[in-house]
């Protein structure tokens, strides 16, 4: 079936990162760039006013598009303005990176494809219109820079946590407190719940944490790896307050990309499965595939590795005397109440609106970079009084942080530079016209086949955020956001791209999780893949559904209980069949 609709699905979901733009209150009654084929921009001078203000305030004629058909409107500058290439650049940049394996690199030769096709191959206007209008625009952007100061941030607090030794306190609490196996699991499962502001900290966390427990009670180290990434991508996906809500919150347009990544949340069938599935494998007691050989090892001949352990060489002693509970859990909370905080204060909460109300029209570069900044200097005054660190060691995580999100700031650079080039090429109204006449037929497979395209470029590419910054931006300009589908189709954006994340052996989440579990990366790798294709299988079923009850007017959202029955039917039945 996804072969057979490929042509007319792909083309419509292989842009690259298409910000819609919205029509000012100030437009001219006839706004030609709603005409079907249309090669109209809006005029950069005066906004689509169609006047300006001459040195003595008086309104005139705007002189850039006074001889225009359309006041306010002029035709753009390229000869491939709303054509077939203007998909050129991203469709470039995806085919590099599902070749090359890299996705820097790819994305900017995109950036390049968009430029040259702008300047109409002009060297000197390519040039300035990929740096000047592309990247150097994206970075000098009021929001887009909001997001990376929040990045920063939260990576210095992350590396201040880690050196404080809170990650080795709550290790020692958790081996008093915890007795069985199944509890060991369960506690991993929540440890990487609670870590949910990034998934790098989870990996880096959760491992550390929870080897020693989950070791004590003969828990394979394939099976902490699996739960230890099962818990960072997708559970930070679904968290409003993490790194990723602010990378998916960039991608959105007039800054309202929290709300839709709130509204977002109950559709995204791959994560919330996850879950589903761990905790389900962890209270039946059920494991297959090639991780049941593993557990079966650790279980019977005490063998955690199942072979040979690469990191037998590793020191892995813990500083006994070194940090509290406090160290790990205090700041974490702070930052996620400073973060709330932050959101509802830009969306008008002290000013007199109601609290839903603020958080639906809160700004997440303002609320997430304002609440991270508290959160920062709570942490810095708490180590200090605890003498957890000295200054000096606190001042050294602001650079090592800015150094482990400098991968997160290259591609969401990137993107937000190719998403200029494609809007400058009007990808985004041919990809309008294009659904308008062609594609309103498929409109209830939309969400199956954005999954399953997210899932495959995800796991070729290694990179979530590279793959939901493609296709978010897609789905805005078939939809209307007030459209039920929409929500869908963006839940399966996300969902999509965390499945291939989590599936694909050159992902960074899925390589740190290996190394926090200290486990082989193969027999990671291996051992995962069954667990992730089942729930990935599931999840698709249940876009289907969803896809087709939203088409006919049903609430998409009764699709959830079921996909999470047939999950744990499908669990229980791989328990009957091992006995």
């Amino acid at each position: 079936m996804r072969r057979k609709q490929s042509r007319l699905g792909l083309t419509a979901l292989l842009v690259m990162l298409v910000f819609a733009l919205t029509t000012t209150a100030f437009a001219t009654p006839e706004d030609p760039t709603e005409l079907t084929g249309t090669q109209y921009i809006e005029c950069p001078d005066c906004g689509a006013l169609g006047v300006t203000l001459s040195d003595s305030g008086q309104a005139v004629p705007c002189e850039t598009c006074a001889g225009s058909e359309y006041p306010g409107y002029i035709q753009s500058p390229s000869r491939y303005f709303n054509t077939p290439l203007s998909l050129l650049p991203p469709v470039i940049a995806i085919a590099l990176a599902l070749i090359t394996k890299e996705v820097y690199s790819s994305l900017f030769v995109g950036i390049l494809v968009g430029g040259l096709l702008y300047a109409n191959f002009n060297f000197e206007g390519t040039i300035l219109h990929a740096f000047q209008d592309g990247i150097v625009a994206s970075l000098s952007d009021g929001y887009n820079v909001g997001i990376l100061i929040f990045l920063v941030i939260l990576g210095a607090i992350v590396s201040m946590m880690n050196k404080a030794g809170g990650s080795a306190a709550f290790g020692r609490w958790a081996q008093k407190n915890i007795k069985s196996r199944a509890g060991a699991q369960l506690a991993s499962i929540v440890l990487g719940c609670l870590i949910f502001i990034d998934d790098y900290f989870n990996c880096l966390t959760v491992g550390s944490v929870m080897r020693p427990i989950t070791d004590k009670h003969n828990v394979s180290r394939a099976k902490l790896a699996y739960l230890i990434d099962a818990t960072a991508a997708p559970v930070c996906i679904i968290a409003p307050i993490s790194s990723w809500a602010a990378a998916v919150a960039a991608f959105a347009e007039d800054g309202q990309g929290l709300n839709l990544f709130i509204r977002a949340i109950p559709y995204n069938f791959y994560a919330l499965f996850t879950i589903v599935m761990m905790v389900g494998l962890v209270v039946l007691n059920v494991d297959f595939g090639p991780m049941a050989l593993h557990e079966k090892n650790a279980v019977e001949n005490n063998d955690l590795f199942s072979g040979s352990n690469p990191y037998a060489m590793m020191d892995s002693e813990i500083d006994e005397s070194k940090g509290s509970v406090l160290d790990l859990v205090l700041p974490i909370v702070v930052l996620v109440a400073a973060c709330v905080i932050g959101m509802i204060y830009s969306g008008g909460f002290f000013s007199g609106e109601d609290f839903i109300t603020a958080f639906s029209n809160s700004d997440a570069s303002v609320g997430l970079m304002l609440g991270s900044a508290f959160g920062l200097v709570f942490a810095i005054i708490y180590y200090l009084i605890r003498r957890s660190m000295s200054f000096r060691d606190l001042m050294g995580c602001i650079p090592e942080g800015f150094k482990a999100m400098v991968p997160a700031i290259l591609i969401l650079t990137f993107a937000w530079s190719l998403n200029n080039m494609t809007s400058s090429l009007g990808a985004k109204f041919f990809v309008r016209d294009f659904v308008r006449t062609s594609a309103s037929g498929l409109q209830m497979l939309l969400p199956i086949i954005v999954f399953v395209v997210g899932c495959f470029l995800s796991f070729a590419t290694g990179t979530s955020w590279g793959t939901f910054a493609i296709l978010i931006p897609i789905v805005q300009n078939v939809f209307d956001m007030s459209n039920p589908m929409a929500i869908i189709c963006i839940s399966a954006c996300m969902a999509g791209a965390v499945c291939g994340d989590h599936c694909s052996p050159i992902s960074d989440t899925t390589i740190m999780a290996s190394a926090g579990a200290q486990c082989d990366h193969v027999n990671h790798v291996s051992t995962q893949l069954p667990y992730a294709i089942s729930c990935a299988a599931v999840s698709g079923v249940t876009y289907l559904i969803a896809g087709v009850l939203a088409y006919f007017g049903g609430p998409g959202l009764l699709a959830l209980p079921i996909g999470a029955a047939i999950m744990l039917a499908f669990l229980y039945t791989m328990k009957v069949m091992k006995k």
